[in-house]
């Protein structure tokens, strides 16, 4: 019997290899730059994106902005350089708000006319205009046309879910994150919690929203997204104590307690938002 479970295993060893071998040879092949050093910077910079610190996000940037140097149409680094600066927008830690903005403005717009039918690159595109403040139409219809070309790509239902909330659809929203964790149940969770939060904070649900917004905040504590929520979310609550308390947590990591301009399109959502966020803060905003 085991004589015969070897012969087996190597058969298909047999099989399996030789396929596996072709199709990293198209892998390497369709790989969107012939640049090694661009694709090396490029990988260098995936864990500093990653790690929502502000000195390793600007390092990411910087990263890849070399990559970018190196090879101006390479869709994936141009699509997530733009990424880059949205987190620097979203946590204040940009030394020119405006400046930083349309920058990532420019590069998403840059990284569409080299995205192709890159499920990856036209997801960036799409979040960071949609986060933006640019057409949400256009957002959704590229985050729509990037899920039709890879219905399994768990990331892209995350942005989706996300400018779900932006347009003011928080049960479409609700759905698609649900999706991308089913399909991703290992990937760190604190992004899906911010923006499950979000669809339950927006249809008032603020116990079950404040319940997300502090898990999320135990695995990246030093994102002011979930406090800013949090703290308008205690305001609702009538927890004007522990509202205060998290403001003066966001505040003792970023100067902006709030961004110029808001992703959400909805007047009503905005004005949610901002009102608990104002009690929270009192005159400071």
């Amino acid at each position: 019997m085991f004589e015969l479970q070897d012969r087996v295993a190597l058969s298909v060893a047999g099989v399996i290899e030789p396929t596996l071998e072709a199709a990293e040879v198209r892998r390497s092949a369709n790989r969107p730059t012939n640049d090694l050093t661009a694709y090396d910077l490029y990988l260098r910079a995936l864990p500093h994106f990653e790690s929502w610190e502000k000195d390793r996000s600007i390092q990411s940037l910087d990263l890849l902005t070399q990559a970018i140097n190196r090879d101006p149409c390479y869709g994936p680094a141009i699509a997530l350089a733009a990424h880059c600066h949205l987190h620097l927008d979203t946590n204040g830690w940009a030394g020119n708000p405006e400046t930083n903005r349309r920058q990532g403005i420019e590069l998403a717009r840059r990284a569409l006319g080299v995205a192709g039918d890159d499920p990856n690159v036209l997801g960036h595109i799409a979040f960071v205009l949609g986060f933006l403040g640019e057409d949400i139409q256009l957002s959704l219809d590229l985050i729509d046309h990037c899920l039709a070309l890879n219905p399994s790509f768990a990331r892209g239902w995350f942005w989706s879910g996300a400018l779900r909330v932006y347009a003011g659809l928080h049960d479409l929203a609700l759905e698609h994150f649900e999706t991308s964790l089913q399909l991703s149940p290992r990937e760190r969770k604190a992004r899906y919690l911010n923006g499950i939060g979000m669809a339950h904070f927006f249809t008032h649900r603020f116990h079950d929203a404040a319940s997300k917004f502090l898990a999320s905040l135990e695995e990246i504590p030093t994102w002011a997204t979930p406090y800013r929520f949090l703290a308008s979310c205690y305001a609702h609550m009538g927890r004007t104590d522990e509202a205060r308390d998290i403001a003066k947590r966001l505040r003792a990591f970023t100067s902006v307690v709030m961004r110029s301009d808001l992703p959400f399109r909805k007047l009503e959502d905005r004005e949610l938002f901002l009102s608990g966020l104002r009690m929270a803060m009192g005159e400071a905003i």
